[in-house]
């Protein structure tokens, strides 16, 4: 766990940059860490926490975990992304159509509003990976890899992954790939 003394901020420049919303691809379970490290440098980071009611031995409690698995936002301007990048804990900007992927300041707002008003939130992909598709696997044995889909059913898809000239095939649950743009 990151101690607790403030960490030097982020150099900003004295001029004003117009901000944009960033997605952050983390470590698995580093979300909080990773939020906790931006606010300390001043940055202004986002991490949806769902409250879900979770089974203990002897008892229910209500706990708060992130809504998207390793996945954060932060607010930052074009001159903060390489610093950013380089937090502990960050693997790397979420990218669409080749470019770090951008968030409307509306998309965020009606997140945070959602979320207020709801309990037990679950995140359904609407992307449904279909043989083809180039995927990056996002947990397991071969996470950060990427990968092609050979066949996909209901529950599992079956990923191929060339690496070091040679051809693995492994099959895996839907949940730990995401379709890359």
């Amino acid at each position: 766990m990151p101690s607790k003394e403030p960490l030097k901020p982020f150099v900003v420049s004295t001029e004003l940059k117009p901000k944009t919303w960033y997605a952050l691809y983390t470590k698995p379970r580093w979300e909080k860490k990773v939020h906790e490290l931006m606010l300390r440098r001043g940055v202004e980071s986002y991490c949806p926490l769902n409250k879900v009611r979770r089974k203990w031995s002897d008892r229910y409690k209500v706990i708060e975990e992130p809504l998207f698995k390793s996945y954060l936002f932060v607010h930052i301007a074009e001159n903060q992304k390489t610093e950013v990048r380089y937090v502990d804990g960050v693997v790397n900007y979420v990218y669409w159509l080749g470019k770090p992927a951008k968030l409307k300041a509306e998309e965020i707002a009606r997140i945070k509003r959602f979320l207020g008003e709801h309990t037990d939130v679950k995140v359904i992909q609407v992307l449904e990976p279909k043989p083809g598709d180039k995927v990056i696997i996002t947990s397991g044995a071969f996470m950060e890899n990427e990968g092609t889909i050979l066949s996909a059913d209901k529950k599992w898809v079956e990923v191929r992954i060339d690496s070091l000239g040679f051809k693995l095939v492994a099959q895996m649950e839907k949940e730990k790939v995401i379709v890359k743009s």
